[in-house]
This record gives C-alpha cells, sequence and structure tokens, in this order.
C-alpha cells in the first residue's frame, strides 16, 4: 500500500501541475504512468512508494521547456523539502536520478531499476493513443502548422521513435510494451491506414 500521508501530499501538491501542461502530458498521463509503475514495482518487489512518487514527478519540469524538462524534474524532487518526511537522502537521490532518466530519447540507459520502471511505464503504448498524444503535442506546440505539415511531422517523430531501430528502448519483458510495439509498428507501415487514423484525429481535435 502507498502511505496515506505521502499520497494525500502528492495528490494535494504535485499532481495538480500537470493540469497546466499540453494535452498529451496532462493528469490522465501521469495517472498511467503511476498505474504501470506501482504496478512493475509490485512485480519486483521494490518500493512502491517510491515508484509512485518518481512517476508522480517525472514530468513536473515540463514548465520549464520539454527539451530540459527531464532535468527540471530532477531538481524539483531535489528541492522538495516535504519528501524528507518519508524518504532518506540516499532514497531521494536515487528517484531524482530516475526522473532524470525517464526520457525516450536519452543516450544512456537508467541508472537504476526505478528509473527503468517510469522510462518503461512512460512508454505506455497503444497505437491510437500514440497517436492522438502527438496529434495534441504538434498542436499545442506547432500551432502554425497545418493538417499536412502536422501529419508528416507525425510519420516523421513515429519513425525516429517507434519503427525498426527507432530510438525507443523498453525493459520489462512482463509488460504489455512489447506486443503494442509491433501492433504499431504494422500501423506505421500500413500508411493508408495511418492517415485515415491521423485524419479522425485530428478532426476530433481541431474540433474540440
Amino acid at each position: 500500500m502507498i502511505d496515506n500521508t505521502l499520497q494525500e501530499y502528492i495528490e494535494r501538491e504535485i499532481l495538480p501541475r500537470y493540469d497546466h501542461h499540453d494535452a498529451a502530458h496532462r493528469r490522465d498521463h501521469a495517472d498511467m504512468v503511476i498505474a504501470e509503475s506501482v504496478r512493475l514495482a509490485r512485480l519486483y518487489n521494490l518500493s512502491v512508494d517510491m515508484a509512485y512518487t518518481i512517476a508522480a514527478y517525472h514530468d513536473t519540469g515540463l514548465v520549464e521547456g520539454r527539451d530540459v524538462h527531464h532535468k527540471a524534474s530532477k531538481r524539483i524532487v531535489l528541492e522538495d523539502e516535504m519528501l524528507r518526511r518519508w524518504f532518506t537522502e540516499e532514497d531521494i537521490a536515487t528517484m531524482a536520478d530516475a526522473v532524470e532518466d525517464h526520457r525516450a530519447s536519452a543516450k544512456n540507459p537508467p541508472r537504476s531499476i526505478y528509473g527503468k520502471i517510469v522510462a518503461e511505464a512512460d512508454r505506455i503504448i497503444e497505437p491510437r493513443t500514440i497517436l492522438r498524444r502527438t496529434v495534441q503535442y504538434t498542436l499545442a506546440n506547432y500551432p502554425t502548422l497545418g493538417r499536412e505539415e502536422g501529419y508528416l511531422r507525425m510519420v516523421e517523430h513515429l519513425s525516429d521513435k517507434y519503427d525498426y531501430g527507432g530510438y525507443l528502448r523498453l525493459w520489462f519483458p512482463e509488460s504489455e510494451n512489447s506486443r503494442r510495439l509491433e501492433e504499431l509498428r504494422q500501423l506505421i507501415a500500413d500508411k493508408s491506414a495511418l492517415r485515415s487514423l491521423y485524419d479522425e484525429i485530428y478532426d476530433e481535435e481541431t474540433t474540440k
């Protein structure tokens, strides 16, 4: 079980920060990463409190921009004196490193199993969700791009990150990500189906 007072603090002070992020990184994203992180921590008999906290803080640094958000999130963990009510300095250092290491484009693997857990949880791979988050991110951060330019950007992103030879790395065979990644790769290869799903999601996101 997660410590009740820790959970109350994070739900009151940390998770509301996600309400101000772009649509692809709001509370629903944080909740998904938390749920999968806690599940994997229990599976490996690790600290659920640490896994929960890492997941809750992993994208808090987005307020300083996506390019540096992993470093900003680490600093937020280190500077939060309230965390010392529940964790040792060693625990906090481990959690801060894990938060920093979660970024998919990181050149080096996570430094601890906790880093691998949050990195894996952050890569919840469901083709429709991945496309929607990409469209949402493009609309929020590249508002001058139209439908066609947005589609080309999405294709480039999917190829660079998720296709064969992409930079995405998975760590746990017990997760559903390996099977779902193959489904996504099949969708990437089917340009007609990919375009159709993109248009459907683009229309939904631009008519809200």
